[in-house]
């Protein structure tokens, strides 16, 4: 059972009827508009009719102008060039990104991906040796090589040029030695230190410090097409095209990698989901109609449960440069074939993940890691894939709400380790504490990656829960459920859900609005629904008006649920189209007994 949630709801906002009569919508929208720091009504209206005008000129990152200048010259002079990309799903579409690019400007590209239980994350030595003796000139990194120091240096040696694009956490040491460093955090004008590398900074320049790999991918691609264009302001009408279509691109690493969806974000995201349903990428529609898709209008759920696990499946559990094809070389047929074989994958992928989180759980509560006084979950096993603890660790947050790391030990020299973190707690600063014991880590605030020696293991999992406990308050133990404010049932209509509809695609950042419905009385007894009726279906009223409730896996609370009980809810309302009928009905992500 999930821990007991602690309810945080909004209380009113001044001048919400105000802003509503002027929007034309609902005070409850108004206030959700003001809850988001939008109270002008023009910058609301830009706000619910996001515009791709929102991006931001890609030269204000730093290091992006020279790289586009080097990459624009490889393909002017046909020289082989290597997009090198991480095997998540912003990696991978980043990758997708630039190889359409390069191809579409005429230039010479191949990709290359690492495996992930083989090689390990990023950018590595052995790698960029393989590339320059099949003879590229020119190796540009997307979604990593922030910390690639030695492989950079290895680049060099062979006479290669190396461009590194990452977003990802850095530490305060010299970036590699390559031709651009193009990162969102970067300070421009970027400093160098006596050795001619490029200094450490902290960019307030570039207006979004949270642009995904793909984002930053998308970024320069758009300033190649202007250099190849004459060192034009303007990319020309056929490549603008391609930047149009890329969108959808972006939009799934986008919301693959959990960014936040505010600013250009959510333009990327807003017109990429616009874009999936008509691409015309063949891997785009093999991939949709593989998740069984085909005509649905598709949102940020879809990508983030649907699409985005089956181009994540293959590099968890096979090799990710099938993925890479199928979003850029394939043919139809073949990327049919692919997108087939990364179903297969992907229900391997949800079983292997079945079987560990069990195993997980059970060794958590074994040692007491889910008491009161644990404050963090580490655990390892030698017979845990790799390539699925990641997930596994996020299922251990969702269950005890505590960072939690898991390791892998099916390498002989090192295990492999995956966490996902808490709100205030940064995961990647608490692997910075407990680096002594670590061969690798990185990452970011919410999830990290990690090496270790077996024989340290011990030591890495004491460091890291005594950093955990002293860092750890009791009340960032407790879920927080953040609703936006207050409604009555009379409030909540068909045209309300359509307007709340408008302040998406939701994600990090940008939740999906939750109401507040209070003293709702439950009228007859909860009916069971679902294959092992885990599921209630409830009907409530609050005065005169009745709604029709569905609660997801509360089945548990079936006994305790009376008529005539009265409940306080936590709702997300939706339309339900049945027969032709259109109703409002209410999914309780939460519930208290009055």
């Amino acid at each position: 059972m999930e821990p007991t949630k602690r309810w945080n709801v909004t209380g009113p906002r001044a001048g919400a009827r105000e802003l509503a009569e002027r929007l034309k919508t609902s005070p409850l929208v108004a206030q959700m508009l003001l809850n988001r720091g939008f109270s002008e009504p023009d910058a609301c209206r830009e706000f619910l009719r996001p515009s791709l005008k929102c991006l931001h000129d890609p030269t204000l990152i730093p290091g992006l102008r020279p790289a586009a200048e080097r990459v624009a010259k490889a393909i002017r002079d046909k020289e082989k060039i290597v997009v090198y990309g991480d095997y998540d799903v912003d990696g991978i579409t980043a990758s997708a990104i630039l190889w359409h690019a390069i191809t579409q400007l005429g230039g010479v590209v191949a990709t290359y991906v690492p495996h992930r239980i083989d090689e390990g994350y990023g950018l590595n030595v052995e790698a960029v040796k393989q590339i320059c003796a099949e003879g590229a000139k020119l190796i540009v990194t997307v979604d990593c090589g922030i910390t690639a120091t030695a492989p950079a240096a290895c680049a060099r040696e062979c006479g290669v040029d190396l461009i590194i694009t990452d977003h990802h956490d850095f530490h305060g040491d010299a970036l590699p030695d390559c031709a651009s460093v193009v990162h969102p955090r970067l300070a421009p004008p970027l400093d160098f230190d006596e050795l001619g590398r490029v200094a450490v900074g902290v960019s307030q320049v570039y207006p979004n410090p949270h642009l995904c790999g793909a984002g930053v991918a998308f970024k320069l691609a758009w300033e190649i097409g202007k250099c190849v264009n004459g060192d034009s302001a303007r990319v020309n009408e056929s490549f603008k095209a391609f930047l149009v279509e890329a969108t959808a691109l972006a939009a799934l690493g986008t919301i693959a990698d959990v960014v936040p969806l505010v600013g250009e974000n959510r333009a990327l995201a807003h017109f990429g989901l616009g874009g999936l349903k008509a691409s015309k990428l063949v891997g785009i529609r093999a991939l949709i109609a593989s998740a069984g898709l085909d005509g649905q209008k598709l949102d940020s759920y879809h990508v983030g449960f649907r699409l985005a696990p089956r181009l994540n499946a293959c590099g968890r559990m096979g090799h990710a440069r099938l993925a890479v094809e199928m979003l850029t070389t394939a043919n139809e047929s073949r990327a049919v074939e692919i997108a087939t074989y990364l179903e297969e994958q992907n229900r391997d992928r949800q079983a292997l993940e079945r079987k560990i989180a069990d195993e997980a759980i059970a060794q958590a509560r074994a040692r007491g890691m889910d008491n009161g006084d644990a404050r963090a979950i580490v655990l390892g096993s030698p017979d845990w894939h790799p390539g699925v603890i990641g997930i596994v660790a996020s299922r251990l947050v969702d269950r005890f709400h505590r960072p939690s790391v898991l390791v892998a030990f099916g390498n002989a020299d090192y295990g492999q380790g995956s966490g996902r973190s808490i709100a205030g707690f940064h995961l990647a600063r608490a692997l910075d504490a407990c680096t002594e014991h670590l061969e690798a880590h990185g990452g970011h605030e919410m999830a990290a990656g990690l090496k270790v020696r077996p024989e340290k293991f011990d030591a890495f999992a004491e460091a890291f829960l005594a950093h955990a406990g002293e860092t750890i308050s009791d009340e960032q133990l407790v879920p927080e459920l953040a609703l936006e404010c207050d409604a009555e049932f009379s409030q909540i209509t068909e045209a309300l859900v359509n307007d709340m509809k408008r302040l998406g695609p939701f994600g990090h950042g940008n939740r999906k609005p939750l109401l507040c419905c209070r003293g709702a009385e439950l009228v007859g007894p909860p009916r069971r629904v679902g294959k092992t009726g885990d599921h209630l279906q409830l009907f409530v009223r609050q005065g005169t008006t009745g709604m029709r409730c569905i609660a997801f896996n509360k089945g548990e609370l079936f006994d305790r649920l009376r008529a005539g009980t009265f409940l306080d809810l936590a709702v997300e309302p939706q339309l339900n189209d049945f027969n032709g009928r259109v109703s409002v009905e209410l999914d309780v992500k939460d519930l208290q007994f009055v």
